[in-house]
């Protein structure tokens, strides 16, 4: 009787352990960002007299968003740093070489999530940011994610905005030149916006 009364036992506690895990599973969707409708978008100031703003267009990635504590979430994403877009070529291609980003040698900007922390109504994402081969912790601060909203071939699709400041020689973005003046051409600090639509994996 005592080793059937423990065998109860452990098949109740595994059947518990299995349901939470299932129920756990429920909770949690699956969702990709669509690049065609996606954008990274940083600004930056010049000459210390006005702001300059480009565009990453080529930004990938996945979002593990728990449907009953948005806390408990995952993101992942990944940026070209070829795509680089400030409407301006000869900018673009100063970007692209090594004095800036160096793309032949550090050809994505990566981020993964660590934690979420949710308080007065805002979420804030907390994860590694990786640009130039350097790794810093940030904190953006989050908008959304929207409600799903099926599009007209059957596509759930959710939005999330995200926004943080970095200083750009944190990740040994340091070139720069001095003006007369004392002011730099390109200003240290970056505001960096990301807005991302998500796709519901089928």
């Amino acid at each position: 009787m005592g080793m059937l009364k423990t065998a109860q036992r452990v098949f109740t506690v595994s059947a518990i352990v299995l349901l939470a895990s299932m129920s756990a599973l429920a909770q949690t969707s699956n969702w990709n960002i669509d690049p065609a409708h996606s954008t990274a978008q940083f600004t930056v100031r010049h000459l210390g007299i006005s702001n300059v703003t480009g565009n990453f267009t080529k930004v990938t990635g996945s979002v593990v968003l728990n449907d009953k504590d948005t806390t408990q979430s995952q993101v992942s994403a990944s940026i070209d740093v070829s795509s680089v877009d400030t409407r301006v070529e000869a900018r673009d291609k100063d970007l692209k070489s090594s004095d800036f980003f160096d793309v032949e040698k550090y050809p994505t900007i990566e981020f993964k999530s660590k934690r979420i922390v949710s308080g007065g109504g805002k979420l804030q994402l907390i994860g590694d940011l990786t640009i130039h081969g350097t790794t810093h912790e940030v904190t953006l601060e989050v908008d959304g994610p929207t409600p799903e909203l099926a599009d007209p071939w059957g596509n759930l699709r959710r939005g999330i905005s995200a926004t943080t400041t970095i200083n750009r020689k944190d990740f040994n973005l340091v070139y720069n030149h001095l003006l007369k003046t004392g002011e730099a051409v390109v200003g240290d600090k970056v505001k960096i916006q990301i807005d991302a639509e998500l796709v519901k994996k089928k």
